[in-house]
């Protein structure tokens, strides 16, 4: 793994967020940073509150308490398209494509938040409109969907694609949005182990070739601690740990949220188990 510089100022800082659905708290004082060229990830139990920490940097949500500061700014007040706008893209944990439509439009879709051209040069296709769809299509066609391996079906319809085509398919969406801060919630959730390993790879590389920055929600334990740089731990709501994956996987605190015992050890083999088990299968 790839060690990431530390840098005086983060990219996104959550700053003591507090959010509450009538009387039960879903975050209670969640704080953590990401470094610009990390891989961070947010790991606990069924219900920890992960997605919510999602939905409310994405501007889903809106929290009780706290601050969102991205590049130095604070973007709490700032609804989702503005927030798109200024370099953060997400995917869900459900897909969420339009499904009679096909890849190609899909992805172009994601673009909109940057689009110039105004709603009455769009519906007369002006030059202007024609030369920004031109080299939107141009782009998305020779840099999105050849970095994903997707030529074969970009003028396929989503419906007809399998589970992890799709997941891809809104992985190239979300790129579409030149993010500077890519949002995964579960990006391998319900795929099999040759899908896993393409977009752990896919991951790895958005990284390393895009310099993009990425910000994961994942319960698969294996990639988690193969791919993070730094691994941020919820139980109930809160950060219980925080630090490297190797400092993570032994902390007994995450042992107990998990396990709800104190046996470090138990833990430990199992995230080598796992581990060990990916790189077999590569």
């Amino acid at each position: 793994m790839t060690s990431v510089p530390v840098h005086p100022s983060p990219l996104l800082a959550v700053e003591n967020l507090t959010l509450a659905f009538g009387g039960v708290k879903a975050l209670n004082g969640v704080s953590f940073t990401v470094q610009p060229g990390s891989i961070t990830s947010v790991i606990g139990p069924n219900g920890a509150g992960k997605t919510s920490v999602f939905n409310t940097i994405s501007g889903f949500y809106k929290p009780a308490t706290g601050r969102l500061v991205f590049e130095g700014q604070d973007i709490g007040q700032l609804p989702p398209p503005r927030r798109a706008a200024l370099g953060l893209a997400r995917s869900f944990q459900n897909i969420a494509l339009f499904r009679g439509m096909t890849v190609l439009d899909n992805i172009k879709l994601g673009r909109h938040c940057h689009l110039k051209t105004g709603p009455l040069s769009a519906l007369f296709y002006s030059p202007a409109a024609r030369r920004e769809e031109e080299e939107l299509r141009r782009e998305v066609e020779e840099k999105i969907i050849d970095f994903l391996e997707i030529d074969h079906i970009r003028k396929a319809p989503v419906a007809s694609l399998s589970y992890g085509l799709q997941k891809r398919v809104e992985l190239a969406r979300a790129l579409a949005m030149r993010p500077k801060l890519l949002l995964l919630d579960e990006p391998v959730a319900g795929m099999n182990r040759e899908e896993t390993e393409d977009m752990a790879r896919f991951i790895l590389e958005v990284r390393r070739e895009w310099g993009v920055t990425v910000l994961m929600v994942e319960h698969d334990m294996g990639m988690v601690m193969d791919l993070s740089d730094h691994v941020v731990v919820l139980n109930f709501g809160q950060v219980i740990a925080s630090g490297l994956p190797h400092e993570v996987q032994g902390n007994p605190e995450v042992v107990k949220a998990y396990l709800g015992a104190g046996d470090v050890s138990v833990l430990r083999e199992r995230f080598q188990r796992v581990a060990q088990q990916a790189r077999k299968a590569a």
